[in-house]
């Protein structure tokens, strides 16, 4: 053998690079046992503070990418594109966009994830649905993206597995906001596709991963190298992350509110932002329309049919569509309202994902079950004039005792001022491949 554990553990902890060699040792090794997850959760700490350097992160994304299967859907003609986020709070845009732009002929593989630290995961959200799965093999995976353009699918025991492995691993040892680690985690990922074009939704604010606009301009950059290096056309949008998206925050919350949006129902914000991915995604795959075609798959029901024949295609009850009363949602509520008149100026994505996560949305413990019935309702946001007494939110869960511990968390999420704020635009930045 020719390296251990500890001593790649000391290189990187002592500042030093690892050889491609050494990284593909060790991402072979930790795929299959060799090294524990003790091991890796320090490797991941010293990568947290030391980072990787252009090659290390050139090696680590590669190991990780041929930990297991890549994926080949040449046989399928259309342009086969994916969309990622770096992660954020109530962001379930990935759900009603990959059916809106499939509905329009864009063939979407979308592989997800689930919730890491403060946000939630898609995964976590769509499994909310009864009897859905998001476990496919290989040959399952191929015959529901033949059969429907889309998939929505976490990732086999086969594809990409060092990923998998690591990811929980990172969310349970406090290594999630690491640039390498989440670059080389998202584009492993999505070249194992076996992608045309890829849309990167980067997040930057409180509740992002990289909360400076220069820290997520820099994990852009990063990942839309990454792309062109492997041949896959990149597009990142940089999107503001300072309060949560929508108007709800946890699984079934989401997936009620995902439904609204393909039903043309949703929050301006959500709906913006998908039109805004929708638009990018198309123009990659080189389809003709852009927002008027987008807007006709809403309007018509298409790209709500697209939802239902996937959700039934991976095993989901599609009565839930119909009826979201029917989503499992907690037992008790508890309101937060406001303690004077004035204009919300703060509504913090980082306290409220926080407090969700806590309450039992999220997990502590990469072996936690996630209660997909707690959920926060916002009931004003940022710019929202309120008086005192008005509620603020909405909150739904299933341990009191963990309410009484995480209530006056959450409620410090919201600031009241006497002026209304200036808007914030929710895309920031675009960059492409070069």
């Amino acid at each position: 053998m020719p390296f251990t554990a500890v001593e790649l553990i000391e290189t990187k902890r002592d500042g030093g690079a690892l050889s491609r060699d050494a990284i593909e040792w060790l991402i072979r090794a930790y795929t299959d046992g060799s090294v524990a997850d003790y091991q890796m959760s320090a490797m991941a700490m010293a990568v947290y503070l030391n980072g990787l350097n252009a090659e290390e992160l050139a090696a680590w994304t590669g190991a990780m990418l041929h930990s297991g299967d890549v994926l080949d859907f040449s046989d399928i003609p259309a342009a086969k594109v994916d969309k990622h986020s770096t992660g954020g709070v109530g962001d379930k845009i990935s759900i009603p966009l990959a059916p809106l732009v499939a509905s329009v002929g864009v063939v979407v593989p979308m592989m997800s994830g689930r919730g890491l630290g403060h946000t939630g995961g898609t995964l976590d959200k769509l499994e909310t649905i009864p009897g859905f799965t998001s476990s496919l093999d290989p040959d399952r995976f191929r015959q529901v993206l033949h059969a429907h353009g889309l998939v929505l699918a976490g990732q086999s025991a086969t594809l990409v597995p060092a990923d998998r492995m690591l990811y929980a691993l990172r969310d349970a040892t406090g290594t999630v906001p690491s640039l390498p680690l989440i670059a080389s985690s998202i584009m492993s990922k999505k070249l194992a596709e076996g992608l045309d074009g890829l849309v990167l939704d980067v997040k930057t604010g409180s509740g992002a991963f990289m909360p400076t606009l220069e820290g997520s301009r820099e994990l852009a950059h990063t990942m839309v190298g990454i792309g062109a290096r492997h041949g896959v056309t990149t597009t990142a949008l940089i999107t503001w992350m300072g309060q949560p998206l929508g108007r709800e925050v946890g699984n079934t919350n989401e997936i009620r509110e995902s439904i609204d949006v393909l039903r043309g129902e949703g929050p301006e914000d959500v709906t913006e932002l998908i039109l805004a991915f929708g638009e990018v995604m198309l123009e990659l795959a080189g389809i003709d329309g852009g927002r008027a075609v987008l807007t006709e798959a809403m309007e018509s029901g298409r790209a709500l049919q697209k939802f239902v024949d996937v959700v039934v295609a991976q095993g989901g009850d599609p009565s839930v569509i119909e009826s979201p009363e029917l989503l499992p949602v907690c037992a008790h509520e508890a309101v937060i309202t406001a303690e004077r008149d004035g204009y919300v100026t703060r509504c913090d994505a980082r306290t409220i994902g926080s407090a969700a996560t806590r309450l039992g949305a999220g997990r502590d413990r990469k072996e936690d079950a996630i209660d997909p019935g707690v959920g926060i309702t916002l009931e004003a946001k940022v710019g929202d004039r309120v008086e005192v007494g008005d509620p603020l939110a909405r909150v739904r869960f299933g341990d009191p005792a963990r309410w009484q511990t995480h209530e006056k968390a959450l409620t410090s999420a919201w600031t009241i001022g006497d002026s209304a704020p200036e808007p914030q635009a929710l895309v920031i930045e675009r960059i492409d491949s070069p």
